[in-house]
């Protein structure tokens, strides 16, 4: 399934969001629209990750062309595979595209494994095999389709992803996707500094309550440490932000006017 950080026109008839998405999320609705996907997509908005998620619950027979389009302009699709995935003939067209476009556009795909076992999705296997028993009655005038179906869901389950089976909680996986995500897309993680930056901000609020309530001079530099300590990792992030080497930043350092010992931080 899938629409841009906001909400989805695949079939209302109007155009898609202005705003250029980086990345299509396919999923299934009823399995983790109101869970995992949305902590996900959440994620992903909070690092400036530009999505296109669908989030109309009314299906036609056919995967509209808006949603062809969108999944066409994505530099990389997220495939959130869980239990009944493949009972959604939507999302298994959406798969098609999205292999498509991997081969006619180099498109990065990505599978994650929600709450369902990589073999399942792969061999077609317990509730995969329930959903083709259904579609191979379904679809018994077709059964190219569903030979192509289960052709994707081999090729996709085959791509290196994220198997969330694997003991870590949600949190932690959601961050670990972000920052793989990023990377896939030539671009830089700065959410651990964000978190310490933050926490420092936290920090100083309430040591600057507290010296104003009790005073002294040493409760007041200790807020100047603290906005010290914050600026310095603002500066790491703006620096990393760069793509600076090491090497770059030291020859920086090195050249500044009277060099005089300069650090950036």
């Amino acid at each position: 399934m899938a629409s841009m950080n906001r909400s989805s026109s695949s079939d209302s008839g109007t155009p898609p969001p202005p705003e250029k998405h980086e990345v299509f999320i396919s999923f299934r609705g009823e399995d983790t629209r109101k869970g995992f996907t949305s902590h996900l997509n959440a994620a992903f908005t909070r690092h400036d990750i530009r999505t296109y998620m669908d989030y109309n619950l009314e299906r036609g027979d056919e995967i509209s062309t808006t949603l062809l389009k969108a999944i066409e302009d994505a530099q990389l699709s997220v495939i959130v595979f869980s239990k009944n995935y493949a009972n959604s003939k939507w999302c298994l067209d959406e798969l098609l595209k999205i292999l498509e476009c991997k081969r006619t556009r180099g498109q990065v795909v990505l599978p994650i494994f929600y709450d369902i076992d990589p073999s399942f999705v792969r061999n077609q296997i317990g509730s995969y095999a329930e959903a083709f028993e259904k579609h191979e009655k379904r679809f018994r005038d077709n059964m190219s389709k569903v030979r192509k179906w289960r052709d994707a869901l081999l090729e996709a389950a085959s791509y290196s992803g994220w198997d969330c089976t694997i003991n870590r909680t949600e949190s932690e996986l959601v961050e670990e996707i972000v920052k793989d995500v990023l990377e896939k897309l030539n671009r830089v993680y700065v959410g651990d500094l964000d978190q310490q930056i933050a926490k420092y901000e936290q920090l100083a609020q309430l040591q600057q309550e507290y010296a104003r309530k009790i005073g002294g001079i040493d409760n007041f530099q200790k807020v100047e440490i603290t906005k010290q300590r914050i600026i310095q990792l603002q500066m790491e992030r703006n620096l990393r932000m760069l793509r600076l080497t090491p090497d770059m930043v030291s020859h920086i350092e090195q050249s500044a006017p009277g060099n005089n010992n300069f650090r950036f931080f």
